[in-house]
């Protein structure tokens, strides 16, 4: 229902009906593998979560991984949940790794730390990554990958053939889309289209859209 005409690649994946959901596979960070042996690994991409939640076997490694390197960063928990730090460093993709999720088709979806490590005032650099165990009961092991994930990415919701898109995106860009029936063209502003709230300071935004049977996102 939608293609590229550009270089940029748009990856698809086929959800259930309940949620958005997609197959994890593994989790990278800069190069190394956190063993995903977790009791769910089903993960719900939702636009209107803030940030990504993840289980304790899956959070504590990483958590480890992004920080290793960096014993000189005093780290605190703020707010009851927020790992910060302050940051003096002039590029935090130079300095921290970028987190990639693989799932099934080896389709992936890669995270840079300017996207995870967002910035607080009086706090200094958070890191978006959080423990499931924070969110209500019975959510422990739930994967939840929300707005932090799919920042600066073009998501398309196609809801009639079920199936999940996204696509590296400037999301301060406009997007084009064509009506399938009658081939007329349609330029949509980044201002007219909904985004979900931020946290804090604001991030960019994730354009999310919902594309409807006759129409074409053109990328």
């Amino acid at each position: 229902m939608w293609h590229s005409q550009e270089s940029k690649q748009l990856h698809c994946y086929q959800i259930s009906i309940t949620h958005y959901n997609v197959n994890l596979e593994t989790i990278k960070v800069g190069k190394d593998n956190i063993t995903t042996d977790v009791k769910e690994k089903k993960a719900i991409v939702d636009s209107g979560t803030t940030l990504a939640y993840l289980p304790k076997n899956l959070y504590d490694p990483l958590i480890s991984k992004i920080l290793a390197g960096h014993s000189d960063l005093q780290v605190r928990t703020q707010e009851g949940q927020y790992l910060c730090f302050q940051y003096t460093g002039s590029n935090v993709d130079n300095d921290f790794p970028a987190v990639t999720f693989q799932f099934e088709n080896s389709l992936t979806l890669v995270v840079p730390p300017q996207d995870y490590l967002f910035e607080v005032q009086e706090y200094g650099r958070c890191i978006g990554w959080q423990n499931s165990n924070t969110l209500s009961k019975g959510t422990n092991d739930m994967i939840i990958l929300g707005d932090l994930v799919i920042s600066n990415k073009l998501v398309v919701y196609d809801l009639e053939n079920q199936t999940l898109g996204w696509a590296d995106y400037n999301c301060s860009s406009s997007i084009m889309l064509r009506d399938d029936k009658s081939g007329s063209l349609f330029q949509v502003a980044a201002e007219d289209i909904s985004s979900d709230a931020t946290l804090f300071t604001g991030r960019a935004a994730t354009l999310a859209l919902i594309i409807s049977m006759f129409l074409t996102l053109i990328l």
